[in-house]
């Protein structure tokens, strides 16, 4: 898929990534290309200024954790984060709504 395609949706995608668990870098490029079937191959050079920038705004805490025998930085999810999350759902719910009723087609009667 296109990246650019994701403009205004990745910061969504990836606080829903780390909803429930905290992840490395790599590990959440990973996630969001298990959960999209595939389909989502983002690079690190869209992920990781993301992921910066959501832990300047506070939706994100990071710390340097030892994974796998290499020393990385996790991202968790903060309660700031929880409540970005729910209201970036919300809009997409809005705005997946008014976008499919403009494209599917119309019953006539």
């Amino acid at each position: 898929m296109n990246t650019d395609a994701l403009r205004g949706h990745m910061d969504a995608l990836l606080l829903s990534v780390l909803e429930n668990e905290p992840l490395h870098g790599y590990a959440i490029i990973e996630a969001l290309q298990e959960r999209s079937g595939g389909a989502l191959n983002v690079p690190t050079g869209t992920v990781y200024p993301a992921l910066r920038r959501l832990e300047q705004a506070g939706y994100l805490a990071s710390e340097w954790a030892v994974v796998g025998g290499r020393k990385r930085r996790t991202y968790r999810l903060t309660s700031s984060g929880r409540t970005a999350l729910a209201e970036e759902r919300s809009a997409w719910r809005a705005f997946t709504g008014a976008i499919g009723s403009v494209l599917e087609p119309r019953t006539t009667r």
